[in-house]
C-alpha cells in the first residue's frame, strides 16, 4: 500500500519529478565530464610517454646545447652498452591543418629494436636507403595520413623555423598493438641524420635512452655522463611531467564537485517538499498503525530511486558534455604545459562508479533530513502547516550557531598550513556554513523589506514579503541553493578579473622593448641575423632571451637566459629581494633570480643557494631575488647572459628585442628588419602590444573551461529553483484559492507570486555577494597560491557584483513564471474542493 501510495504522488507531480531527476544529473554529468576529460588527458599523455619510450629504463639528458652525438658512439662502441638509442626530438606545425603540432622523433632505426620494437620494426617495411638517404623522409600513423589526405609517395608540406618545409612520406605506421597506435599519435618519425638537419641540431643529440640490467651499468654510465650530463629513470621523467598538470586537475575536479553540491540542495529540496505535500497523509498513515521505520524506509527509497534515475542520465550526459571538455582540458595543456595531442575520450570505470557513488551517496544524505522529519513529527501535528514553520522557527538559533561554527572550521582550515585537500575542504566548509544561516538572514531582511515593499506596491507589496518569510521552511531552502550557485559566479568571476588584471600588469611591465623578433615553435635565430638585428637603423637598444632546461640533480629547470641591455632595472618586478644589491649582483656575480612560482615549489627565498649543472661541472649559484611571473606554473631560473657564457658553450639566441629611437614607431622599425633580413631567415616580428594582445588571447582560452563549469553550476542551480518554487505554488495553491475567492485578479495574483519570487533572488543575490568574495580570496590567495604559486591582486569589479545580483533576481523570477502562471490559471473551487 505504501508503495503504491509512493508511485501515484511522484506521477501526479511529473514536473517535480522531473526537475529533481534533471538536476541530479546535471550534478553527477558534470563531475563525470570533468574526470572522464582529465583521465583521457592523463591516458592520452601516458601512452605517448609509452610508445616514444618503449622498453626504456633510463634516459640520459643533454644539457642546453643537447648531447655531442659523439658521446653516444663512444658508449656503445668503446664501453659495450649496447641497448641504446640515440633520439633527437623537435615540433613543426601542420601546413595542412593550421595550429596542430607535429612531434619529430629523429632515430636509429637499427638501434631501435631493443628499446621501441614497434619502430625497429620497421627495418623491412619501409626502403632503408629511402629512410636513411632522403632528405626529410618520414614515416607517421596510417591513421594520420589518411586524416590529412597523404599516402606515401606524397609531400607533407611544414612550417618551421617560420619557414616552409615539403617533407616526403616513406610509408605508414600500423603497430599491431592498439596502446602504440594511440601513442604514436601526431609523430613524425624520421632518420636521425635527418631531423638533426631539420631541426638544426646536426651533430647534437636530444638524449639517448637506456635499458640498463643492473646497478653496475648504472653506475658506470653515471661515471661517463659529460659535465652537464643527466641520467634518470624513465618513470621518473615521466612523473616529473604528470606532476606539472595535478594542481590544474584538482582544480578542475574541485569546480566539478561544487556543481554537485548545488545538486545536493536540490535533492533536500525535492524530499522535502515531497514529504511536506504529503504530511497529512503522513499524518493519517501514522494514525492508523504504519510505524516511523516505514515511513523513514519509503522516503529513502523514493530518494534512492530519483537518485539511481538521475545519477544513470548523469552518467550518459557527463560522457556528451567531456567530449567538449577534453578539447578545453587539451588546450589548456597545451597552453601551459607541454604539447599533447588528445583525440579519443577514454570512457573510464572507475570515472563512472566515482561519479555514481557521489550521486547516490549525496542523494542519500540530502534525503536523511527530510525522512527524519517525517518520522518525528506526531501524527496530529503533521496535519497542520503552522507547526511544521513553528518548527522551522524554534531551530533559527541553533543553525545560526551551527553555520557560524561551520565558517569558523572552514576558516581554521583555510588559515593552517595544510595542502590543497585541506585548502578545499575549508572552502566547502564556508559554503555550507553559509547556506545554514540563510533561514535567519532571511527573516531578517523579509522584516526590513516588508515596509519597503508596502510603500512601493501597498498590500500586495507587504503580502510578498511576508510570503517569503510565511513559507521559510521552503523558501529558504531555494534561496540557498541559488546564493551557492551565485556565489560560484562571484568568486571565479573576481579570481578571473583578478588574475587577468594581475596579468596584465606584469606584461605591463615585462614587455618593455618596443619589437620582439623570434622563430616560431621557438626555434633559434641565426648569429648573422642577431647582429643585423642590433645594428639596424632606428634601434636605440637591444637584448636577447634564450628559453633552455638545465640539470639539477634528479630534476630538470627551466632556465631564461637574458642580455637585458639598456636600464634593466625596471624589468621585473620584485616578490622578494630586489633593490640596487640585487641587480648588481644579477650583472656581475654569481647570482641569479628565481620566479615565484619556482621559489613556492622549492621553498627558495632571497641568500638561499641553487645548484645547477654546468658544462663546467656542478656548481653553486646565490639567489638574489624572487620575482613576479606569470607566464608558467612550472616556474624557472632567470640568469643573465654573461654568466650563462661563463658555464655553458650555448651561443643560442631564441629572441632578440629591439628598443626604438625616439620618433620611430614599432610598425616602421618592422618594416625596415623585414626588409634587411629578406632572404636571410624567415621569422616574427611582434610589436608589444601584439604580443600583449595574444597573451591575453590566451589566457582568455586558458579559462574557458572554468567558465563553462561556472554555467553549469548555475544550470544546476536553476534548475533547482525552479523546482523548489513549482513545488511551493502547488503546496500553496489552497492559500491562493482563497485569495482569488476575496476578489484577487489572476493577474494580481500572478504579480504577486512573481514578486515572491524575485524577492527570493534579490535575497540570494544579495547574500552571495559576502559568500562569492570570501570564496574569491579563497581562491585567490589560498588556492591559487598552493596550488601554481602565484600571488595576485585582488580586483573587484563593482559591475560584477551588480551582474550577480541581477543573475540571481532573473534566475528566480523566470524559474517562478511557470508556477505563477499556473496558479494564476487554477481555478478557485478546483483547488478548494478537498477543504
Amino acid at each position: 500500500m505504501l508503495l503504491r501510495a509512493s508511485l501515484r504522488y511522484l506521477l501526479r507531480h511529473p514536473w517535480q519529478l522531473g526537475l529533481s531527476l534533471l538536476g541530479v544529473a546535471l550534478g553527477v554529468a558534470v563531475v563525470v565530464a570533468v574526470d572522464l576529460a582529465n583521465q583521457s588527458a592523463g591516458r592520452a599523455f601516458a601512452l605517448s610517454s609509452e610508445a616514444l619510450t618503449g622498453r626504456t629504463s633510463h634516459q640520459v639528458l643533454g644539457g642546453p646545447g643537447g648531447l655531442d652525438e659523439g658521446w653516444y658512439v663512444a658508449l656503445r662502441r668503446d664501453h659495450g652498452l649496447r641497448r641504446a638509442a640515440p633520439v633527437v626530438e623537435g615540433y613543426v606545425e601542420s601546413v595542412d591543418e593550421p595550429g596542430r603540432v607535429l612531434r619529430v622523433l629523429g632515430v636509429d632505426l637499427f638501434a631501435e629494436s631493443a628499446i621501441r620494437p614497434g619502430l625497429g620494426g620497421l627495418v623491412g617495411q619501409v626502403s632503408m636507403a629511402g629512410f636513411m638517404g632522403a632528405q626529410g623522409g618520414v614515416v607517421m600513423l596510417g591513421a594520420d595520413l589518411q586524416r590529412l589526405g597523404r599516402e606515401p609517395g606524397d609531400a607533407l608540406p611544414v612550417r618551421i623555423g617560420g619557414a616552409q618545409r615539403d617533407l616526403h612520406v616513406l610509408g605508414a605506421l600500423n603497430p599491431e598493438r592498439p596502446l602504440e597506435a594511440q601513442g604514436l599519435r601526431d609523430v613524425l618519425v624520421m632518420d636521425i641524420a635527418a631531423a638533426q638537419e631539420l631541426l638544426g641540431r646536426t651533430g647534437r643529440l636530444e638524449r639517448v635512452d637506456l635499458i640498463l640490467g643492473d646497478p653496475a651499468q648504472e653506475r658506470k654510465v653515471r661515471e661517463l655522463l659529460p659535465a652537464d650530463g643527466q641520467l634518470v629513470t624513465a618513470d621518473q621523467r615521466q612523473a616529473s611531467l604528470g606532476e606539472m598538470t595535478r594542481a590544474f586537475q584538482l582544480n578542475l575536479t574541485a569546480f566539478s564537485l561544487l556543481a554537485l553540491v548545488v545538486g545536493a540542495f536540490l535533492i533536500y529540496n525535492t524530499m522535502t517538499f515531497s514529504v511536506v505535500q504529503r504530511r497529512s497523509l503522513i499524518g493519517m498513515l501514522r494514525a492508523v498503525g504504519v510505524t516511523r521505520r516505514e515511513v523513514f524506509a519509503l522516503v529513502l527509497a523514493e530518494a534512492l530511486v530519483i537518485g539511481a534515475a538521475g545519477t544513470a542520465a548523469g552518467l550518459g550526459l557527463g560522457i556528451a558534455i567531456s567530449h567538449v571538455l577534453l578539447e578545453l582540458v587539451s588546450r589548456t595543456i597545451n597552453d601551459l604545459y607541454f604539447v599533447l595531442s588528445v583525440r579519443e575520450l577514454v570512457i573510464a570505470p572507475r570515472s563512472l562508479l566515482i561519479a555514481a557513488t557521489l550521486g547516490m551517496g549525496m542523494t542519500v544524505i540530502s534525503a536523511l533530513a527530510p525522512a527524519r522529519e517525517a518520522t518525528t513529527t506526531p501524527p496530529r501535528s503533521a496535519l497542520s502547516r503552522a507547526s511544521l514553520e513553528a518548527a522551522m522557527r524554534r531551530r533559527l538559533p541553533w543553525l545560526a550557531l551551527a553555520g557560524a561554527a561551520v565558517i569558523g572550521v572552514g576558516m581554521l582550515l583555510l588559515l593552517s598550513s595544510g595542502g590543497l585537500l585541506m585548502a578545499f575542504g575549508g572552502m566547502f566548509l564556508l559554503i555550507i556554513g553559509s547556506a545554514l544561516l540563510v533561514p535567519g538572514l532571511m527573516v531578517l531582511f523579509m522584516r526590513g523589506l516588508g515596509p519597503v515593499m508596502g510603500r512601493l506596491a501597498g498590500l500586495p507589496g507587504r503580502m510578498a514579503a511576508r510570503g517569503v518569510e510565511a513559507g521559510l521552511s521552503r523558501t529558504s531552502v531555494a534561496t540557498a541553493a541559488l546564493m551557492v550557485a551565485v556565489s560560484a559566479v562571484i568568486g571565479v568571476g573576481v579570481m578571473v578579473d583578478s588574475f587577468r588584471s594581475t596579468f596584465s600588469l606584469w606584461l605591463d611591465a615585462t614587455l618593455q622593448a618596443d619589437v620582439y623578433v623570434s622563430v616560431p615553435n621557438d626555434g633559434s635565430l641565426k648569429p648573422e641575423v642577431v647582429d643585423m638585428l642590433r645594428e639596424l637603423d632606428g634601434v636605440r637598444a637591444s637584448g636577447t632571451a634564450r628559453f633552455t632546461r638545465v640539470a639539477a640533480g634528479d630534476q630538470r629547470y627551466r632556465l631564461r637566459v637574458f642580455d637585458l641591455g639598456g636600464r634593466p632595472e625596471g624589468t621585473f618586478r620584485f616578490a622578494q629581494g630586489g633593490g640596487g644589491r640585487a641587480w648588481e649582483a644579477f650583472a656581475d656575480d654569481d647570482a641569479v633570480f628565481v620566479t615565484e612560482p619556482f621559489a613556492h615549489r622549492r621553498d627558495l627565498a632571497p641568500g638561499d643557494i641553487l645548484t645547477l649543472q654546468t658544462v663546467r661541472g656542478e656548481r653553486r649559484f646565490d639567489v638574489a631575488g624572487v620575482i613576479y611571473d606569470y607566464g608558467s606554473s612550472e616556474g624557472a631560473v632567470v640568469m643573465s647572459r654573461a654568466l650563462y657564457e661563463r658555464y655553458w658553450d650555448d651561443p643560442v639566441v631564441n629572441s632578440v628585442s629591439l628598443h626604438a629611437v625616439d620618433g620611430v614607431a614599432a610598425e616602421a622599425l618592422i618594416a625596415r628588419a623585414g626588409a634587411v633580413l629578406a632572404g636571410v631567415q624567415a621569422v616574427r616580428f611582434q610589436s608589444n602590444q601584439d604580443i600583449r594582445r595574444l597573451s591575453l588571447q590566451i589566457f582568455d582560452q586558458t579559462f574557458t573551461i572554468t567558465q563553462v563549469l561556472r554555467l553549469l553550476a548555475m544550470l544546476v542551480a536553476v534548475v533547482g529553483v525552479l523546482s523548489a518554487l513549482l513545488a511551493l505554488a502547488l503546496e500553496r495553491a489552497r492559500e491562493f484559492a482563497v485569495l482569488r475567492a476575496m476578489g484577487l485578479t489572476p493577474m494580481q495574483l500572478w504579480a504577486l507570486v512573481t514578486v515572491q519570487n524575485g524577492l527570493v533572488g534579490l535575497v540570494a543575490g544579495l547574500l552571495a555577494i559576502p559568500l562569492g568574495l570570501a570564496l574569491a580570496a579563497t581562491l585567490i590567495l589560498v588556492i591559487n597560491q598552493r596550488s601554481f604559486g602565484w600571488s595576485m591582486q585582488v580586483f573587484v569589479p563593482p559591475e560584477t557584483l551588480v551582474q550577480a545580483v541581477a543573475l540571481a533576481v532573473l534566475a528566480a523570477v523566470i524559474a517562478g513564471l511557470y508556477p505563477a502562471w499556473r496558479m494564476a490559471r487554477t481555478p478557485p473551487a478546483l483547488a478548494l474542493r478537498e477543504d
